[in-house]
């Protein structure tokens, strides 16, 4: 017999319904009937919605800089490197779109400013990779402006439904870095 991972479970229902009804339409008890555990068993593990949702929010940016950096060549110049992280990025968002549109609805609400201090404080993987490199490069804009014109861009167009062809996602690559950098 094999064991389940509840907490695992609950938080990829709360993604899915998230993404497909928002976060009005996922209510604990939703989730918790989703999941095919009692709604008493979700409260074990997330005190709260709250709770819940920024535990899924972590878990999906942790998966993300790991798959986007599992193949990241240090070496590579930056633009070259931030090519990699805007291609790997759409890759991996277009496995599951459900994460993008999970994503995007994150970045709409209230638990934005929560979320994103919470992942900072346990190290952004893809930061620490790529912001040396760029620093000096960077267009003086609020750092929220320079992830929104570049992977927050890509999480949209996924969370869109856009496919994009990879000659496309090169030419969005050049396009980006234009933007962001002077």
């Amino acid at each position: 017999m094999t064991s389940v991972d509840r907490p695992a479970a609950i938080r990829r229902v709360l993604r899915d319904l998230v993404a497909e009804r928002g976060f009005h339409g996922a209510s604990m008890s939703a989730v918790a009937k989703a999941a095919g555990v009692a709604a008493g068993t979700a409260y074990v593990h997330y005190a709260s919605k709250d709770d819940l949702i920024i535990a899924t929010y972590l878990e999906i940016k942790t998966e993300l800089a790991a798959a986007v950096l599992a193949d990241h060549d240090g070496a590579a110049d930056a633009l070259e490197q931030y090519r990699h992280v805007l291609k790997a990025t759409y890759r991996h968002m277009v496995e599951l779109p459900e994460r993008a549109k999970f994503l995007t609805q994150i970045e709409g609400s209230p638990y934005r400013a929560e979320a994103h201090v919470r992942f900072m404080e346990r190290g952004d993987a893809l930061v620490e990779a790529l912001y040396p490199l760029v620093a000096d490069r960077l267009r003086p804009l609020p750092v929220e402006v320079i992830s929104a014109m570049s992977l927050g861009l890509v999480v949209q167009l996924v969370a869109s439904g856009i496919e994009l062809t990879d000659p496309e996602l090169d030419e969005l690559v050049e396009a980006t870095w234009c933007a962001i950098t002077t």
